[in-house]
């Protein structure tokens, strides 16, 4: 789990007008959840607009393990005493933040029963281990993100939970936006950061490969940030999309390929 504190805003190069439904959300005191392949730039946006609104963030990276009691707290043995001690969504609420649930359908079911008291007009988190009842203040906001692709029978939002939410979909930006992300992320000049969008949305486009997804705006930087660094080309895209994207041979020799399509 991540706090973060109120700083001036990350870069974050808006799409759409996501930032603009962010803000209606907030103030309406409404929970939202982001959907969109990964690295497209969820978690950055929320990070965005936790520093845009001043607010303190509190990111939960969600996984299989993942419990109601992790959320909201529980009792620990210090100094020979039993204390309680909060969780990051309880936390949240006390601090009138925001609490972000990065991958919500990785976490147990348990989870999802925690949140609807916080994402209707109760807008309350229940302790049942402390009898405590908090009423979340204006300012707080319920945050969370899946990827729609990866969903499968037994990991998936059941439909009375993604009903409780306002919802925004990403996809990866368009080419010219693309190149500002990375030009802004990795200096790297215009020219070369618009090869790089350009072998993206040649990868994107493969089909009936081994490849569940294209490469994300992450990679992207990724493989940018080698180039600026000094890297030669071919290495680092051999290390930031050709490795993470495939371990089929066949398939890395076809990323190759179009790699060299673009850079020549």
């Amino acid at each position: 789990m991540n706090v973060q504190a109120p700083v001036a805003a990350p870069f974050y190069r808006p799409v759409a007008d996501e930032c603009a439904v962010f803000e209606a959300a907030h103030r309406a005191g409404l929970p939202l959840l982001l959907k969109g392949p990964t690295g497209c730039g969820k978690t950055r946006f929320v990070e965005h607009m936790a520093a845009r609104l001043g607010l303190p963030l509190f990111t939960v990276a969600c996984h299989d393990d993942l419990s109601a009691a992790d959320l909201i707290g529980r009792y620990l043995l210090r100094g020979g005493e039993t204390e309680w001690v909060d969780g990051p969504l309880t936390r949240a609420v006390r601090a009138g933040g925001i609490c972000y649930l990065d991958e919500v359908v990785e976490a147990r079911k348990d989870v999802t029963v925690v949140l609807h008291p916080l994402t209707d007009d109760r807008r309350r988190l229940l302790i049942d281990r402390t009898g405590e009842e908090l009423a979340a203040p204006r300012s707080f906001m319920l945050v969370a993100s899946y990827n729609p692709g990866y969903q499968s029978i037994l990991k998936k939002l059941k439909p009375s939970t993604r009903q409780r939410f306002v919802s925004i979909g990403f996809d990866f930006p368009d080419p010219a936006t693309e190149t500002a992300v990375l030009a802004a992320e990795t200096g790297l000049d215009a020219a070369r950061a618009g090869a790089l969008v350009r072998l993206a949305g040649h990868i994107r486009k493969l089909s009936g490969m081994d490849l569940e997804e294209g490469v994300s705006t992450r990679l992207l930087v990724y493989a940018g940030t080698l180039i600026a660094g000094g890297m030669a080309v071919e290495r680092a895209l051999e290390a930031a999309i050709v490795a993470p994207l495939s371990d089929d041979p066949d398939t890395q020799q076809a990323l190759r390929d179009l790699a060299a399509s673009v850079y020549g």
